[in-house]
């Protein structure tokens, strides 16, 4: 990343950063804006970002009136890759805030691109937020969304497979519940989702087994062993061939729809799947674990995804690490800064306390941002 530009953008009017290749980190008090630079740039790779906010959440209100700024908001970077320099951008243009169906819109070297996950082949972006450290003790949902954007990462198909499956299974609910549904079509449907479920299950499946190799090669953050656990994917690691699976699963929704007509959804399907993380070293399922030791495990993982991708890109993702360093200790940050150095990416630090980061003195950015920052400027370190 070379340069970042925030236009419009929840506490920021208009903010650019001009940043050198190496890391960055960003301190200043509670409220400065941190946590909404790391925002941003997440939301230069696919998807939602780390905040999953809705597009009328990221404009910026008018703190000097009842306005909203206009009603658009933008990000804009120009961005390194090894082909050369890339300006990417992504908001919500004026005409489009407020629509019933809003959808950010992508620019790419100024042209304008068919979806987000064009993206996908300029940057990839990975992160850890204090909100993750309950990925472990929280519901299925967001450890199945974690999963997915390291198979993402790696695969920008996936992303399409899985939405392909969710509206087939959407709109297949939407016809048991009409009471009088078209079998041949709801026959379809099912047959769409069997496919895309197995193609869904199948690449959750090989992410992890390719992931736990470099897990185990983490060093001083060694220790995570993953599974995608769910019906459709303990189908395929029974050794059944795709085809098999796809087919007992059309048999199985077939049966199910009385119960899904009453309950809705779909009983079945990688939707309800989960990742299943085990601290190697003790066997113990992470939600068993202690609190510090959970959070080794998400580093682990992290790590992980980055070294895979640098040995199968070429290029380590973009790391956002918001107040991670916070909660190491001295030997432990120093472990995590010299993995970061060693993967050859940039990652972007936030944190409260600017002393916790002295160890990079000299080999990263540090950037102070105040209560005024949000007001606008150019930022360097």
């Amino acid at each position: 990343m070379a340069r970042l530009t925030l236009s419009a953008f929840r506490c920021y009017a208009y903010r650019r950063f001009e940043v050198a290749p190496a890391s960055v980190v960003l301190t200043g008090p509670n409220g400065a804006g941190k946590t909404t630079v790391l925002e941003a740039l997440s939301l230069l790779a696919p998807g939602r970002g780390l905040r999953r906010a809705r597009l009328d959440e990221l404009m910026r209100v008018d703190p000097a009136g009842d306005g909203t700024g206009g009603g658009a908001w933008a990000v804009a970077a120009k961005v390194r890759t090894p082909s050369g320099d890339t300006d990417i951008g992504t908001g919500l243009e004026p005409g489009l805030a407020g629509a019933r169906r809003e959808r950010r819109h992508v620019r790419i070297d100024a042209q304008p691109a068919r979806a987000h996950a064009s993206l996908a082949s300029i940057l990839t972006v990975s992160w850890l937020t204090p909100e993750m450290d309950r990925l472990f003790t929280e519901g299925a949902s967001a450890r199945r969304r974690f999963l997915d954007r390291l198979v993402f990462a790696l695969d920008p198909d996936h992303a399409r497979r899985v939405s392909a499956y969710e509206s087939a299974m959407q709109e297949r609910s939407r016809l048991l519940r009409s009471g009088a549904p078209d079998a041949g079509w709801l026959a379809a449907l099912e047959e769409t989702m069997a496919a895309g479920a197995v193609a869904v299950a199948a690449a959750r499946l090989d992410l992890a087994e390719r992931l736990n190799a470099h897990a185990a090669a983490g060093g001083f953050f060694a220790g995570a062993t993953l599974a995608a656990a769910g019906t459709v994917e303990d189908w395929l690691a029974a050794d059944r061939t795709a085809l098999a699976v796809e087919c007992r699963l059309r048999e199985a929704l077939e049966q199910a729809r009385t119960v899904d007509a009453e309950a809705g959804g779909a009983s079945i399907g990688p939707h309800r799947s989960d990742l299943v993380v085990r601290h190697s070293g003790s066997g113990r399922p992470a939600r068993a674990c202690s609190t510090g030791e959970q959070k080794m495990l998400l580093i682990a993982i992290v790590l992980a995804g980055a070294r895979l991708q640098r040995s199968e890109r070429g290029v380590a993702p973009l790391l956002l690490l918001d107040e991670v360093a916070a909660h190491l200790d001295a030997r432990h940050r120093d472990a995590l800064f010299a993995e970061v150095a060693a993967l050859g990416t940039q990652a972007w630090y936030a944190g409260t306390d600017r002393t916790v980061f002295a160890p990079l003195a000299g080999r990263a950015q540090f950037i102070s941002l105040g209560q005024e920052s949000p007001a606008g400027g150019i930022a360097a370190g």
